[in-house]
């Protein structure tokens, strides 16, 4: 009896012991996902903080710079060292996908022979946190030698860089997001919402379209999204067409060489009148049919939609008048015809 009872309290004291060490390990798993959250949390409003202070600062700078680089006849060639580089190389990409032609030059190649890739008539956008990188150097002094305008974007407007810029756009003295107040964090995040704001300021002033934006991205989700019907459209050869007076026969071998389940029917003056389906010859089908004409069986007013018309506004057109083709007319005349197959090919979806 004895011993059951020792065994017992053996028993209870362990199972007292592990309730305690997992409690003990939920609490201090608790307390470091806090200090987690709490970093995270910190770190955005930082940044966040620094974004209002850098859109409060924004003044006739600002302006002199869009000025600047909307008048130039050449490229905006954007350059910085380390994360700044970086950033750099986001804001070329923003700007020339978004009608500004640009890019990205490495200072250390430029000292090696890329300042051959700036053109008297460009203009250069040199980032760097502290304005004393000593890698621009040699772009700075390639600037100011052959008049070539030059942006600083920096945090110091006593630096190098400010000093010898036409328009130094200088970042308001907010503190990095890094403890240590060494890691670019802030900092970078100023440079990239700047460049961002100078690149759909002249966005706005070209009236740059979503038709131009189409332009310079063809592929992925976006490019499918903005084409147009006249992007995938059966045209020339390839357009199933017939007149009034045509006979049958020579509308089903055309409805059957073209394989769109269709024929438009145009009047003498090639205005689109009419259109002929494989179901009108189903349902007219008779002995005589061959030797009619395409105007016997036609239905009048086709279903049709404009050339700058995008797909994703043809597939729902078609989906909504439950019909697979429509006639792509300009003055009342067919220029092509789209199918709801091709809309769907083209990632209309």
């Amino acid at each position: 009896m004895e011993g059951m009872t020792a065994l017992t309290s053996v028993i209870t004291s362990s199972l007292t012991a592990g309730m305690t060490d997992g409690s003990a390990a939920s609490t201090e798993s608790s307390a470091v996902e806090n200090r987690d959250l709490a970093c995270a949390t910190r770190v955005l409003r930082t940044e966040a903080d620094a974004l209002v202070a850098l859109a409060d600062s924004l003044d006739g700078a600002f302006l002199q710079a869009l000025d600047l680089l909307h008048g130039i006849e050449g490229r905006v060639v954007v350059t910085g060292m380390g994360k700044s580089g970086h950033v750099a190389r986001k804001i070329a990409a923003t700007m020339a996908s978004t009608g500004t032609p640009a890019f990205f030059v490495h200072p250390g190649e430029a000292s090696h022979g890329d300042l051959g890739m700036i053109a008297k008539n460009d203009a250069v956008v040199a980032l760097s946190n502290s304005g004393e990188t000593h890698e621009l150097a040699d772009i700075i002094a390639y600037t100011r030698r052959f008049g070539i305008p030059l942006i600083g974007m920096t945090r110091r407007a006593a630096s190098s860089l400010a000093e010898q810029s036409d328009v130094a756009l200088v970042l308001p003295p907010v503190p990095e997001a890094c403890p240590l107040g060494l890691a670019p964090t802030t900092s970078t995040t100023m440079m990239l919402a700047l460049g961002d704001a100078i690149a759909v300021a002249l966005l706005e002033r070209r009236g740059f379209s979503a038709a131009d934006f189409r332009e310079f991205h063809p592929g992925g989700q976006l490019g499918r999204a903005l084409l147009k019907v006249t992007d995938i459209m059966h045209k020339g050869t390839d357009l199933p067409l017939c007149r009034l007076d045509s006979p049958l026969s020579d509308v089903i071998f055309e409805m059957t060489a073209k394989r769109l389940g269709c024929v438009g029917v145009t009047d003498e003056a090639g205005v689109l009148v009419g259109i002929i389906t494989d179901g009108d010859v189903r349902r007219h089908l008779t002995p005589e049919l061959l030797a009619e004409r395409a105007d016997s069986i036609m239905s009048p007013r086709p279903k049709t939609i404009r050339p700058k018309a995008l797909i994703v506004e043809a597939l729902r057109e078609m989906n909504e008048k439950k019909i697979t083709t429509l006639f792509v007319i300009e003055d009342d005349r067919p220029l092509g015809i789209v199918h709801i197959h091709d809309c769907l090919r083209a990632g209309a979806a």
